[in-house]
């Protein structure tokens, strides 16, 4: 593989304009086919194969009336303080509100609230529902302006009036104030791990170029595949991310070449061989985990999976191609001003820095210390873990979201009002087809149904057309993520066994609520397996770069620890409320279901970026005739550096989607920062090199069956300091180590 990348590393640099000039190709027509191509929307979650999603088809077979596809908005209103809704100017308010709305564009049809019975006990608060011809991403700017005015007419005449629903609900688009400074942090630290700006805005460039380019086809693709706003964004964040690192680190193999005194068009071959085989395993790494998501059953989270992993694919061929082109456009401006007016070093070999660097010093600290800073890393990554033992899984909904929105306030007003379930009704879907009498065993669902502990009320049931088919609905006395409505739903599917039993008439329990609920137990089942899976491929894929056993299997048990620590901070923001103040979350509760898998597959991914960049410097090093000792130091000594800085451009670059109002993104952001975080500093700068200190020689064993059966991918470039050099060897010249 490395020479083969060489080549390619060569071919990009001499064939530089070429290769400009199709990716500036790539880019403009990404960039059109997003701005010709519709609109997106946001789908409703999908759980194949769970009885809320059976129920759900059945609707849709049976009693499509009762699924709607135009949006929804509800105007809740209430009285001010110490008056009524009910009141003769309240009702005059409301239905000057309702009145402005009907036989308007788009709206199909508005309920009185005083004739539907959408007022509460105590008179104080009262909802109308409007519905409408086109779904949320497809109501005109004039309906929402409409719906907004209709409240405003109701609010001047005294009522409080907030909006609900989806009507308003509006996909968030990438690139506010946050995700800004992420990028302006990640800039000052390329300039400070590089020293050259130019060096810097190189990695900048081609990362944000790959990142144009998938962002372009994913909003070019959002209508045939179904892309939501999510996928894009998280394509962004990842897109964004490991385009920086995977220049960086070929960058920065670049320069060093360059430093020993090669010939550029050399350096930049060998740079590709080199840290390019790098990338491209952890690129592949990342790609298969976030395909992988796929087998989970989940079709938003497949495609999110797809997204990401479409985004990864075209950052590594950025940093294949485009990268070693923009080195023969920029030429030496991409080398620090300190090599630059250096003399050529004499023969190849590098300069002697004088006194050693941080990561050198830091090698040798733990050299010295293994026991001591294997003990403390692990003990302290365990204890910030302990949180995940109370991990919780759901999904997210208006009471969410900021208070400042009105969809929150709307939320907050019917909870008070009608009580903290009606926010999250139930479904009762009774299929009759099997039942000698029909509407007997659709009146024993509801009386069973009520008789269930936990249940506020129950609507009389609502039959199809044809009578096969009746609908009714029960609203819990919890809010809906709360785990006495889990419980609920459960109960009331047990107590449905017996009425199926008695009549014939299959009984199953859905609605938006018991679809988060099934979802969640969906993700909870799947957890460890996928974990295993990943665990699984993590070792065969370093068994394969790294040739030894040992070496995955610390690098997979690291790769615990940190997705553990990870999920524990993601608890401990979320779930008890820690520090959430700081990051604008107003409202804690579970962890968004989707959120422990995916951090799973794209942690993964990057924690092998690491375990490779690192520690395939420290095996180059073995190989080459150092001892384990000095290989550990010759690999903090050329890439701890980098992989520092290209940890903290991956933390800045995620923690700044945190400060977006999306809940999955706000979870996301800090999943992925914190992982990243303990990964990079405390597993792989800490805790790997402790374990391979304290294994020594015993770290690189391979069973000789395994050497000859496992293909050699040469990932440290071993077949380029076999070629007739036209500048320095790979490597300065290492202590002896019998090898």
């Amino acid at each position: 593989m490395a020479t083969y990348l060489y080549r390619i590393g060569r071919w990009a640099f001499r064939r530089r304009r070429l290769v400009g000039a199709l990716w500036l190709a790539a880019l403009v027509l990404a960039v059109v086919a997003a701005a010709t191509a519709p609109s997106g929307e946001d789908e409703d979650l999908a759980m194949p194969g769970t009885e809320s999603q059976q129920a759900f088809d059945l609707l849709d077979e049976r009693f499509p009336q009762s699924n709607s596809q135009g949006a929804e908005a509800r105007l809740v209103f209430q009285a001010p303080d110490g008056q009524r809704v009910t009141s003769t100017r309240s009702k005059a308010a409301v239905a000057a509100a309702l009145g402005s709305l009907k036989g308007g564009d788009q709206v199909a049809a508005t309920t009185d609230p005083y004739r539907t019975g959408a007022v509460s006990k105590d008179g104080t608060i009262a909802f109308s529902t409007i519905t409408y011809t086109a779904d949320a991403v497809d109501l005109a700017e004039p309906t929402k302006s409409a719906l907004e005015a209709a409240a405003g007419k109701a609010r001047d005449a005294g009522l409080t009036v907030e909006i609900g629903g989806s009507a308003l609900d509006a996909e968030e688009a990438p690139g506010g104030t946050t995700e800004i400074i992420g990028v302006a942090v990640a800039a000052v630290v390329l300039i400070l791990a590089l020293g050259s700006l130019v060096a810097a805005g190189l990695s900048l460039l081609t990362a944000f170029w790959g990142v144009a380019i998938s962002f372009g086809l994913v909003s070019a693709l959002a209508v045939p595949l179904g892309l939501t706003s999510t996928a894009a964004i998280l394509a962004l964040m990842l897109g964004l991310a490991v385009g920086i690192d995977y220049a960086l680190f070929i960058t920065s193999r670049y320069r060093d070449e360059r430093a020993r005194g090669g010939e550029p068009e050399e350096a930049a071959g060998r740079a590709v061989g080199t840290a390019g085989s790098a990338v491209v395993f952890a690129g592949a790494t990342v790609f298969i985990a976030l395909v992988g998501l796929g087998v989970v059953g989940i079709p938003e989270l497949t495609k999110m999976g797809m997204a990401g992993a479409g985004a990864v694919a075209l950052a590594v061929l950025v940093a294949l191609t485009l990268v070693p082109a923009l080195f023969g456009f920029f030429g030496r401006r991409v080398l620090s001003r300190a090599v630059r007016k250096a003399p050529p070093p004499d023969g190849g070999a590098p300069v002697a820095d004088g006194r050693p660097g941080l990561g050198t010093r830091w090698a040798r600290f733990v050299l010295r210390r293994p026991v001591a800073v294997l003990l403390a890393a692990g003990l302290g990554l365990g204890a910030v873990a302990l949180p995940a033992l109370s991990l919780e899984l759901g999904l997210p909904g208006d009471e969410s979201k900021s208070v400042e929105t009105t969809q929150r306030r709307a939320y907050d007003l019917l909870s008070d009002g009608f009580g903290p379930g009606f926010n999250g009704p139930l479904t009762v879907v009774v299929d009759l087809s099997g039942s000698a009498n029909r509407r007997a065993a659709a009146d024993l669902v509801a009386r069973t149904v009520r008789g269930v502990d936990g249940v506020a009320s129950v609507g009389d049931p609502v039959l199809s057309r044809n009578g096969d088919t009746a609908v009714l609905t029960a609203v819990p006395t919890t809010a809906p993520n709360s785990g006495e409505t889990k419980d609920l739903v459960h109960a009331i599917r047990d107590a449905a066994g017996g009425v199926e039993a008695d009549t014939g008439a299959g009984v199953l329990v859905t609605g938006t609520t018991a679809l988060n609920i099934d979802i969640s137990d969906a993700m909870s089942d799947a957890l460890v397996p996928y974990l295993a899976v990943v665990i699984g491929l993590a070792v065969l894929l370093l068994l394969v770069v790294f040739r030894s056993v040992l070496v995955p299997v610390k690098a997979a048990l690291g790769f615990l620890l940190s997705v553990g620590a990870a999920f524990g901070v993601v608890v401990a923001v979320f779930q008890w409320g820690w520090a959430a103040d700081l990051i604008g979350i107003e409202q804690t509760g579970p962890v968004m279901s989707l959120m422990p898998i995916l951090i799973i597959g794209i942690v993964f991914g990057l924690a092998m970026d690491y375990e490779v960049f690192l520690v395939s410097r420290m095996r180059e090093a073995y190989v080459h005739g150092a001892p384990p000792g000095e290989a550990i130091v010759h690999g903090f000594r050329h890439s701890g550096r980098v992989v520092a800085a290209a940890a903290i451009i991956m933390i800045s670059v995620f923690t700044g989607f945190v400060g977006m109002s999306n809940p999955t993104i706000q979870t996301m952001g800090v999943g992925l920062a914190s992982a990243v975080a303990f990964d990079a500093f405390v597993v792989r700068m800490a805790i790997a090199p402790a374990v391979l200190a304290l294994l020594g020689d015993r770290a690189w064993w391979l069973p000789r069956t395994l050497n000859r059966v496992l293909p050699n991918v040469d990932i440290e470039g071993e077949a380029l300091s076999r070629r007739a050099p036209s500048s320095a060897p790979l490597l300065p010249q290492l202590p002896h180590g019998g090898r």
